[in-house]
């Protein structure tokens, strides 16, 4: 009857999302007066889950999941469910659990409650909070099904160091037929993912043209964030649409979202704003990012970028 929780993780290491699921797992376990149990597929070292609460992981170890396939890992976390007679299922919100967790619903006959932002308010009924209308409003939701499905939404719940054993064990599953068979993925090296971000650098057509991102990028290295940009940007041929974040892009769950020549429109801060803290540096006062902004910068970025790179550097060189 142990809470289980599902691991991510990426070329053998965990992702801090999962020790961040497994905070909260282990929240929702004490509340439940249970363990707590974590599957992790095909991740290398899970002994660090302990710090987190962890009581047992269940190893998964097959060269078939080595890339994410959302029918597959569903089938593998239902398989784990009914292991360990679980009732509540914990997820993360990134772009694969979310994929993955209206498959995992369905198998399990499961209410599933998405970017939940604290443990549950109740157990009896079952009631969490989470965000809805694209994060401009708090939903208390309730969940009456037997077994329960819950996102965890990235950066709010925090890490809680909780000391644990997490005993490994052996997990084998069986794979249903997928239809769909993913032969190799390429990802961009050397580059901090938005998914993965704890900063964001995004820059919009106020920089004119793509021949002046070199200051977003080397901004954004020396803040160790991934870049990122805006619709129009994107659409223009200037950026990747991979980096292209708002409500038609990713979204954005970053500590720190610098925005730089992007106006506000409001697909784009519905992407946005799960962020903790919003700057933007625009020329325009009247644009709408100043207000949703907590700090911002009146002023023209070809003057304010380059000499708050400057700042940063002499301030990391003091470290």
């Amino acid at each position: 009857m142990s809470v289980l929780v599902y691991t991510e993780s990426e070329k053998g290491s965990l992702k801090k999302i999962a020790f961040e699921v497994a905070s909260y797992g282990k929240a929702v376990a004490d509340q439940l007066g249970t363990t707590l149990t974590a599957i992790a597929i095909n991740a290398d070292d899970t002994s660090e889950l302990g710090n987190y609460g962890v009581d047992k992981v269940l190893k998964v170890t097959q060269s078939d999941l080595e890339t994410f396939n959302a029918k597959a890992y569903a089938a593998a976390i239902q398989q784990a469910t009914e292991k360990e007679g679980t009732k509540v299922v914990v997820l993360s919100s990134s772009v694969n659990s979310k994929y993955l967790a209206p498959l995992l619903a369905i198998n399990l006959n499961a209410g599933y409650a998405s970017n939940v932002l604290e443990a549950p308010s109740s157990t009896s009924p079952f009631v969490v909070k989470r965000t809805a209308f694209t994060n401009k409003a708090y939903e208390m939701f309730q969940i009456n099904t037997e077994v329960k499905l819950l996102g965890v939404s990235k950066n709010t719940f925090g890490l809680h160091e909780n000391k644990a054993d997490a005993t490994p064990e052996d997990f084998s599953i069986s794979l249903p037929e997928l239809g769909v068979h993913v032969e190799s993925v390429d990802k961009a090296s050397n580059k901090v993912s938005i998914a993965d971000a704890e900063i964001v650098v995004s820059a919009g057509r106020g920089l004119k043209g793509p021949e002046n991102w070199g200051m977003v990028e080397e901004l954004a290295d020396v803040l160790g964030a991934a870049t990122a940009c805006s619709k129009p940007v994107s659409d223009l041929g200037w950026r990747p649409h991979g980096e292209h974040v708002g409500q038609t892009g990713k979204p954005v769950a970053s500590n720190l979202y610098i925005a730089i020549g992007i106006s506000g429109a409001i697909q784009h801060l519905a992407g946005i704003n799960a962020s903790k803290v919003k700057v933007v540096i625009n020329t325009d006062p009247e644009a709408p990012f100043f207000k949703a902004a907590d700090y911002g910068v009146v002023g023209d970025a070809f003057v304010v970028v380059p000499q708050l790179i400057e700042k940063l550097k002499a301030f990391k060189a003091q470290q």
